[in-house]
């Protein structure tokens, strides 16, 4: 069977429109023999989602979106799109915008909901919502960071202008001259440091029979506290404790009056009898002193002794 010219040229104008119109569906993301799902989500602000994003499930692409439209005269935007997924979903899933990083653009993710147990037909409109993307978040973090480094800027340049004003000339040449003065400091202890070097290098040899002497008597030292360490302290306390035992009988016998001691020290009649003695006892040293002729007489002649001369009551 032959086709003709007109034939052949009705066929290939068909199939060329039949391309077009498929070609022109694909690039605006329809695909025309899919049998896919097509749902909807109204969104304030789409932050860059585009025709051709994708629609994702957990991460998988499911889909992609068709459209993008003015809902009313309020600006609110009609999202449409794909999924081409037998997996189901409850119509309470949301539709999440998500993504917007430095190269990459936004997404569309239903975050499937199993609460509603009534599940998304084709053609139904699913709750919406905006994910924060990196972007949004760099400028969340950073406007804070920004006033604070705008203030440090402030008080910086504050400091600055203080500063500037408080080294004036004057100043200058006062801080120079304290430095002038704290390096000549620096070399005076440079050079007594010298010195002291210089005594020690002297007196090395001295210094090390010092430490040689301090050496020994570290070690009588530890003799000493042997020795020490041996004594039988525990037997000279009770000697001191027998001591003075004594001593305290001793006292108490000089109080209650035992013994001549204590008699002395209690009985008036001991005192004044010995006190009688004493005079008596002077009394007969001044007769002796006065009249030594009366007690000793060596006479070779037969002289008589002299007249007496009684004693002086000096005690009276």
């Amino acid at each position: 069977m032959k086709y003709t010219r007109e034939v052949k040229t009705g066929i290939l104008a068909i199939i060329a429109i039949a391309i077009l119109i498929f070609g022109y569906s694909f690039l605006k993301g329809k695909n025309l023999l899919d049998s896919s799902r097509n749902f909807h989500a109204i969104y304030a602000d789409v932050e860059g989602l585009s025709p051709s994003s994708a629609v994702t499930i957990n991460g998988l692409k499911v889909g992609q979106i068709t459209s993008i439209d003015f809902l009313d005269k309020t600006g609110l935007l009609l999202v449409t799109f794909t999924v081409d997924s037998d997996f189901q979903f409850s119509k309470n899933s949301l539709a999440q915008i998500y993504g917007g990083g430095l190269i990459g653009g936004k997404s569309l993710a239903i975050v499937p909901d199993y609460e509603n147990k009534l599940m998304a037909k084709s053609g139904d409109t699913l709750p919406s919502d905006i994910e924060e993307g990196i972007m949004e978040l760099v400028n969340e973090r950073l406007t804070p960071l920004q006033v604070k480094v705008e203030r440090v800027i402030v008080s910086a340049d504050s400091l600055l202008t203080s500063f500037n004003q408080v080294l004036n000339p004057e100043t200058r040449n006062n801080l120079q001259s304290t430095f002038n003065d704290l390096a000549e400091t620096v070399r005076s202890f440079k050079g007594t440091a010298n010195s002291l070097n210089n005594i020690v290098e002297g007196n090395s040899a001295k210094l090390d029979r010092t430490f040689t002497n301090l050496d020994e008597m570290s070690g009588n030292f530890n003799k000493f506290s042997d020795t020490l360490a041996q004594v039988d302290l525990s037997g000279m306390s009770r000697d001191l404790e027998k001591i003075i035992a004594d001593f305290e009988q001793v006292s108490n016998n000089l109080s209650s009056g035992k013994g001549t001691a204590g008699k002395l020290l209690t009985d008036d009649k001991v005192y004044d009898n010995l006190d009688r003695a004493t005079k008596q006892m002077e009394q007969l040293l001044q007769d002796i002193k006065l009249n030594p002729k009366r007690y000793v007489h060596f006479s070779v002649f037969g002289k008589s002794p002299g007249s007496y001369q009684p004693p002086k009551d000096s005690l009276k």
